[in-house]
């Protein structure tokens, strides 16, 4: 017989449920230790304090003082059930697997929270529809709480267009922009996703309950933290490493100088996903941190608009649009000798065909030739004195 011990789901699932309680999501060793030796077994090490990280076993003890993992993970299942939620782990099929790509991020600023980025154990997902699915063409925007009328316009404009393109839109379920992303794919029958900081049975800030209701028949509410979690400062933090690599790219519409949209495109960066950035008037305090990162970042993209969000995430060639421009007027085709002589004639009055070769510096030959053309435009009238400009009414 083989000497390597038979998976067992339930215990798995069960052990990243308890894991994810006794240590926060991302944790370093934890995920390195479940990598080598499975859940279940890392479960029973951290319980037994055999493990070299002093820290994490001291915090392991603080927490089974208060409570027995196993029992606490039993009950978040069950609860979860009545819930209607349920929990997504790496061995299931609708595992996201974007978000792997957290095991070898690395980032050069200093702090737990920039240290312990590895990827989730597991995810609660309340919702019908498949997590990797519905993450597969998904962008994420992100921004300030305190958000301006133009951020919470632009978000709800560029997210409404996205998932008018079948992109689903995936936020923190904050106040300001993530809520006016999630309202802005909601109204257009679209699919959003919420990526909480807390247990996804206490969705947080309380005020948008109506609309985490919303997405969850709408889209998905999800979290890696168990039934019933807090939604304590520093997880929003930590949160952020999974809105970053979940999706193929972010765009950040308000952030102050220091902002958690801010630290979630460090991330974005890092990862090697689509970072991009809206500007905004540069004597507003909440595009102080988009015009940091634009200035700080090769790698940044300045993004006015949904197509340009398109242009970014989607494959070669897929959105392709025509670039910005003015109101066209019926010169601007003309060839350069015509455009001369269109700007000697006079604004009012007439001008012979030999002031116009004069003051154009052209033959009176190539005068005449250009004349008949823009006659033939509609851009010049021919009058008893001479040469005119047409009426801007006249028909070409």
């Amino acid at each position: 017989m083989s000497g390597v011990p038979e998976f067992d789901d339930m215990a798995d699932r069960a052990a990243r449920v308890a894991l994810t309680w006794l240590a926060e999501p991302g944790h370093r060793t934890v995920w390195t230790l479940v990598q080598q030796a499975g859940a279940a077994a890392t479960l029973e090490r951290l319980i037994s304090g055999d493990i070299p990280d002093s820290r994490l076993r001291a915090a392991v003890k603080a927490r089974t003082a208060v409570g027995d993992p196993h029992r606490i993970a039993e009950i978040a299942l069950r609860r979860a059930e009545r819930l209607g939620a349920r929990l997504v782990v790496p061995s299931d099929d609708e595992w996201p697997t974007r978000v792997d790509d957290l095991a070898g991020l690395e980032l050069d600023t200093g702090g737990r929270v920039n240290h312990d980025i590895r990827p989730p154990l597991c995810f609660w997902v309340r919702g019908g529809w498949p997590l990797d699915a519905t993450l597969e063409r998904s962008v994420a925007i992100v921004g300030a709480r305190a958000a301006s009328s133009y951020g919470t316009h632009v978000a709800t404009d560029m997210a409404y267009a996205l998932a008018g393109r079948e992109w689903t839109v995936l936020s923190g379920g904050a106040f300001g922009i993530d809520a006016a992303a999630h309202r802005g794919t909601l109204a257009a029958g679209g699919r959003t996703v919420a990526v909480l900081a807390c247990g996804v049975d206490r969705p947080y800030p309380v005020g948008n309950s109506a609309m985490f209701e919303q997405i969850a028949e709408q889209g998905l509410v999800i979290s890696e933290w168990p039934i019933g979690a807090e939604p304590l400062r520093h997880r929003f933090l930590i949160r952020n490493r999974v809105i970053a690599a979940a999706t193929a790219g972010t765009v950040v519409v308000e952030a102050a100088a220091r902002s958690g949209a801010a630290q979630t495109m460090n991330r974005v960066l890092a990862l090697n996903r689509h970072a991009m950035v809206v500007p905004g008037p540069v004597t507003s305090a909440m595009s102080v941190g988009c015009h940091e990162i634009l200035r700080g970042n090769p790698y940044a993209r300045l993004v006015t608009s949904a197509f340009d969000v398109l242009e970014e995430v989607g494959r070669i060639g897929e959105y392709l649009t025509d670039p910005p421009r003015g109101p066209e007027h019926r010169r601007d085709s003309v060839d350069e000798e015509s455009a001369l002589i269109l700007d000697a004639l006079p604004p009012r009055g007439t001008s012979t065909p030999e002031e116009l070769a004069a003051a154009a510096r052209l033959t009176l030959r190539t005068v005449l030739r250009r004349l008949s053309l823009l006659e033939v435009a509609g851009l010049v009238v021919r009058r008893e004195g001479g040469i005119a400009l047409a009426p801007k009414n006249t028909p070409g």
